[in-house]
Order: structure tokens, then sequence, then C-alpha cells
């Protein structure tokens, strides 16, 4: 593989001829360049394909350029070889090039852009990818983002999501490492808080502290479990009343700022059973709420136009005090939380407290008195739309009831109690 070092500073003699000079044991004799005592003494010459590569090393580095050349080498001949000139594009250059690959569903796009605009441009800013290598850099990172107001699982997703970066970075050979995966740099650790529904008390409060029009939603979320944009995009059509099941289908998502139907939470529609009483309120709230159609594009804004009837409208609600021409009839997450929710909870006499008072909290209750009263693991995960029964059984175990009686009734049939048991003091 071509290659050698030059030495800057010396060269080999020439005599008048132009000939080398050489010493009476045959060595050559050296003399001093013009460039003697400037700047880096060695330079290491190679070539990548057809263009030449070089690389500086100061003065008494002369087996740190020989080891660099030979690194090189074998980079080149196993195919490893990182262009060191490659890591001088921005972080923000190469995530543009990096998106590309990566999942294009909107909910997607919007999830890694907030984690992007959240945590990691406002610290990396337009640092290169040779910075953002250095493992020291994604330490002081890790300080910088525990000082931020924000839960501590979105510190480690979004830990993930540069390390997933990173990753490519190696694989299109931009960095030769991942430093997130240095022993030294270690993952946000997320907190582990046990779930606790509200009370079935503190539901009705808050149904009765509603508005009237949006008394219903209580009954869509702690009737059926339906996330927050699954009830405002809930349809009576979606009710089989013949084998009492709701078919949640889909939910209404912003994406660049225009509303769009779009199927539920990672694409997984499901069959809810409903209960007389529910199916009763939502009878009950058509015949005082006529319901309305709405249509909406499919998945993005250029997606199919679909319309859907729809039980809650925002049409009719009077508040239509808004410029966005949409926000006049479907509904924002953030202003039904400010606008309606929020305000509920305060007027039902509770302190709003973030990580347990959002509009999931009716899902966590219905999910809870599901496992209460028998309902399988299984079957409740297929309810809430979960993926893996695993992760269900891991949010709510605490919440399943223990057979802590039936094994003792089980015990009791080997070993049967006598009438007249023993009474024992304890110290």
């Amino acid at each position: 593989m071509a290659g050698h070092v030059q030495d800057r500073w010396y060269r080999n003699k020439k005599d008048e001829n132009g000939k080398f000079v050489f010493t009476a044991s045959g060595r050559p004799v050296r003399e001093r360049t013009d460039l003697y005592g400037k700047g880096m003494r060695y330079k290491v010459k190679y070539y990548v394909g057809t263009q030449e590569k070089s690389e500086a090393f100061p003065d008494k580095k002369l087996d740190r350029a020989k080891a660099f050349l030979a690194k090189v080498q074998t980079d080149l001949l196993t195919g490893t070889y990182v262009d060191p000139d490659a890591a001088d594009m921005t972080l923000r250059a190469y995530v543009t090039s990096w998106r590309k690959g990566q999942s294009q569903h909107p909910a997607t796009v919007d999830s890694v852009e907030g984690r992007l605009n959240g945590l990691v441009w406002p610290f990396f800013g337009d640092r290169t990818l040779r910075e953002v290598e250095q493992t020291a850099t994604i330490r002081d990172w890790l300080a910088w983002m525990g000082k931020r107001d924000h839960a501590s699982s979105t510190r480690a997703s979004t830990f993930d999501l540069l390390s997933a970066i990173l990753t490519g970075a190696v694989e299109d050979r931009k960095i030769r490492d991942n430093p997130c995966k240095a022993k030294s740099v270690k993952r946000p650790i997320v907190e582990e808080r046990k779930l606790v529904p509200w009370t079935l008390s503190k539901l009705f409060s808050v149904q009765l502290a509603l508005p009237e029009r949006h008394q219903i939603i209580t009954k869509l979320g702690g009737g059926l479990a339906l996330r927050q944009m699954e009830i405002f995009a809930f349809s009576p059509d979606d009710i089989d009343r013949e084998a009492m099941v709701a078919n949640i289908q889909r939910q209404i998502r912003w994406v660049e700022g225009q509303p769009v139907f779009s199927l539920p939470k990672r694409g997984k529609t499901r069959a809810v059973p409903i209960g007389a009483g529910v199916l009763e309120a939502i009878d009950q709230y058509m015949i005082d709420y006529e319901p309305q159609r709405l249509t909406l594009p499919w998945h993005r804004p250029d997606g199919e136009p679909t319309t859907v009837t729809m039980l809650i409208s925002k049409q009719l609600d009077g508040r239509r005090h808004y410029t966005n021409p949409y926000t006049g009839s479907v509904w924002r997450q953030h202003t039904i939380n400010s606008e309606i929710w929020h305000p509920a909870i305060k007027r039902a006499g509770f302190t709003i407290a973030k990580s347990r008072d959002g509009m999931h909290a009716m899902r966590h209750l219905c999910a809870s008195n599901w496992l209460a009263d028998g309902v399988s693991i299984k079957e409740v995960s297929e309810y809430l739309g979960h993926t893996d029964p695993g992760y269900t059984l891991k949010v709510y175990t605490h919440l399943v009831p223990t057979s802590h009686q039936r094994a003792r009734a089980a015990s009791d049939k080997i070993f049967p109690p006598t009438s007249n048991p023993i009474s024992v003091e304890t110290a």
C-alpha cells in the first residue's frame, strides 16, 4: 500500500552534480531544509484510491508517524479506514442525512424532532462530529441534561437517539467509535415509579367539574381506556352494538400544523368491550349533542380526505378564538389540557401533578379496574392496544390481585386446620 513518512526539516544531501552524498559507512548524508524548525516536522503521505492524503506530526514523534501510517495501511487493506476529514462535518448536517434512512411515519418524525430540539441542539449546536466523538463531550452533555427539568425517561430516550445517530456515523465511516458506548459513559437511569391510579371518587369529582358537554370524556377514558386523542377521534359508528365492543381504529394527530386522522399508537387497532352503562351514556350524549361530521386527511396533510361522524365535536362548543383554521373544529392536546382538563381538576379541589393527572389517568384507572375484577393481563394488554403483554405486566403488575388467599386455601386442603386453633403469643 503506497505511503511514506516525510521529514520536512532534513533531506538527503546532493553534490554539485545532483548525486546523493554518502558517508564512509554508506549512509546518506543529511542536511537541513529551509523549513527547519518551522511547523510540524513529519508529514505522513498516503493514498486513498487516487487521492493523496496527509497527516502531520511534531518533532520527536517519528514513531507515532510510522505507527499512524501502518494503521492507515492496515485499515485500507481491511476496509475499515475512516477519513480524518470526514469528522469535520457538523452533527446537525449528518443528522439531516441520517434521518433520510429512518422511519418517515409522522409520529416518529415528530418524536425525533422534539428530542433533538429539546436536548440535543441546545447543547451541541453546530459542533463537528470530531468534537462529538470525544467521550468527554458526551459526559459534559449528560451532566448538562441532568440539570434540566426533563423526566428521566426523556433523558434516556434522547441518549438512545444520539447513540443511534453516532452508530450510523460509525457505519458511514464518519467517525471511528461511538462515544455513547464507551465504558466511562452511562445511560441516564430511568426512575421506576409505581403507577398509582386515580380513585373512583376523584374520577367522578373531576367529571362533575367538567363542562357538561365534555363530561362524556370520563366515560370514554375511564370505561374504554382510550388515549387522549383517541377520545376526540371516537365515532358512534365505531360501536358494534351486537357484539358490545368499541372498535378503536383512529386517533387525531397534528402534522406540520394540520390535523390528520391516523391509526392509533404503533398502528395498532383494537376491540374493547363496552359496558351497558358506558353505551347508555354515549346514547344520551348523542341526544343532547348531535354528532358532527369531520373531514380530515388520512395520515399526512396530503393524505386521502376521510370523513368521520365525531361523537365529541369542537365545532359547536363556543371556543373559536384561534387563528389556525383547523382549531375551530379540532382540539390540540395542549389546549384540551389548558382549557378543559386542568381547570376541571382544580375546580374539583385537586392540586395538579403532571406525572399523574393527565387524561391518561383515566386509562390507568380503567386498566386497574379490569385487573381488579379478574380480567387477565393478556386481555388487558389487548384492550389497551399494547404490543407486548410483558409491557402491560411491567406497568400494572403491582395492581394484579394477589393469589395469597387461593394459595392458603390450597395448603389447607393438604393440611386442614383443626377446629381448635392453637393460640401463639409473640414477644
